[in-house]
């Protein structure tokens, strides 16, 4: 195989980031997997000049999130992105951590997404669903789906792992909500991150006093005994999981919803056999892939990686949405079909650090959906797919508003 390097002279092309098409990938990177090896582009979050990589086919991205020469700690390998102009160690979580210290933090929350422990909480996130709709059914038509469910299903859910008064779940969407816009400014941004970040060390100042029986007060309680705690670590896993557990999920559950709302047919297929439910679930994750750019990496020696020279201190960035329609591991890849079984696709990342919360996703997906199809059979968009405004302006994507009716 031959193996390209990276030219000092040759100008390279900017990364696009908004999807053209709600059902699609966009069409730079589709080109990009069509060359068969990572592409060296330019993104603006980065330090100017600093190399990077757009890594889109699945293999690749397969190695890049499990061959330990390329790192996910930005503060020991000097990862070259920055938060909102700060440096890229600013204010660490697990997500931006390499070897034995992820493997521990990780490891001393893993309990808390178990199977076992998912499945003790079903009945609870049923009722959850089961009061929204209630409340949805309540209000004149047209509802906004996202407003009157898609956010407050994972909000509940979320707050009560956490031991998070409902009443604050306004304040956090808001600043999640803000903190996931791409073009809001450095200021807006950082003043969400530190506004979530005072609330939540308030909190934890609280279940110090007085721990309380969620995952937050059994951490303290835990890691007190353990004499490893820190109330600092605490605040920023809080954070990630308060963000990464309900924006994610809300988002799925709206365009998920869409999708059987445009193809009654699947829908009805999936009202009389619940049991197909999961499969689609993995489809429809498959199919939208919104978190696609998150995976990013940084070279720690110069490797190669499908066909491209990655010198060491230059960044990869995994596009997993056109890497969840790769040919060579889902033929036909552009289309939906919801009885695929897509399971080894790549929504919840890949390898050490795929997604802690994704036994809890599946689950409240797979609730929601069922759910929904049963007790609103006739629901549908109050307005054309066309006029719907999809979230091409933040890092997560789905659908600002969906008025529906039935």
């Amino acid at each position: 195989m031959t193996t390209t390097e990276r030219s000092s002279t040759a100008p390279v092309q900017q990364l696009e980031i908004a999807r053209g098409c709600p059902y699609s990938p966009n069409a730079q990177h589709v080109e990009f997997q069509r060359q068969g090896r990572p592409v060296e582009v330019a993104l603006a979050s980065l330090t100017p000049g600093a190399p990077v990589w757009a890594v889109s086919r699945h293999a690749d991205i397969h190695t890049m999130l499990t061959d330990h020469r390329f790192s996910a700690d930005r503060q020991k390998q000097g990862f070259p992105f920055q938060v909102d102009g700060q440096p890229g160690n600013f204010r660490r979580t697990m997500i931006s951590m390499d070897g034995p210290e992820h493997k521990d933090v990780r490891r001393s929350i893993a309990g808390e997404f178990t199977l076992k422990r998912m499945r003790a909480l079903q009945p609870r996130i049923q009722e959850i669903v089961d009061d929204c709709i209630d409340a949805m059914l309540a209000r004149p038509k047209p509802v906004d789906l996202v407003s009157a469910f898609s956010l407050p299903v994972p909000s509940l859910v979320i707050c009560e792992q956490l031991g998070v008064s409902y009443e604050a779940h306004e304040f956090f969407q808001d600043r999640s909500h803000r903190l996931l816009l791409r073009d809001a400014s450095a200021e807006a941004r950082l003043r969400a991150l530190d506004e979530l970040l005072e609330f939540l060390s308030g909190l934890i100042t609280e279940k110090e006093a007085e721990p309380t029986d969620d995952l937050l007060g059994r951490r303290i309680v835990k890691l007190r005994g353990e004499g490893t705690y820190r109330h600092e670590d605490l605040v920023r896993m809080a954070f990630l999981l308060l963000v990464a557990g309900h924006e994610t999920t809300a988002n799925m559950i709206s365009l998920g919803m869409m999708v059987l709302i445009e193809r009654p047919a699947d829908a009805e297929v999936l009202r009389a056999d619940p049991g197909k439910i999961p499969m689609a679930v993995e489809e429809l994750l498959r199919y939208f892939t919104i978190a696609e750019f998150i995976p990013t990496r940084v070279a720690t020696e110069d490797v190669e990686l499908g066909g491209s020279l990655i010198k060491a201190g230059d960044v990869l960035v995994a596009l997993c949405n056109v890497a969840n329609r790769d040919p060579v591991v889902f033929p036909e890849g552009d289309e939906l079909d919801m009885q695929r079984g897509a399971r080894h696709q790549l929504a919840f990342g890949f390898g050490a650090h795929q997604c802690l919360g994704q036994n809890l996703a599946r689950m409240e997906l797979e609730i929601v959906y069922s759910t929904l199809l049963r007790r609103i059979p006739t629901l549908r968009s109050a307005v054309p797919t066309s006029d719907l405004m999809f979230k091409h302006d933040a890092d997560i994507y789905g659908i600002h508003e969906f008025p529906v009716t039935w």
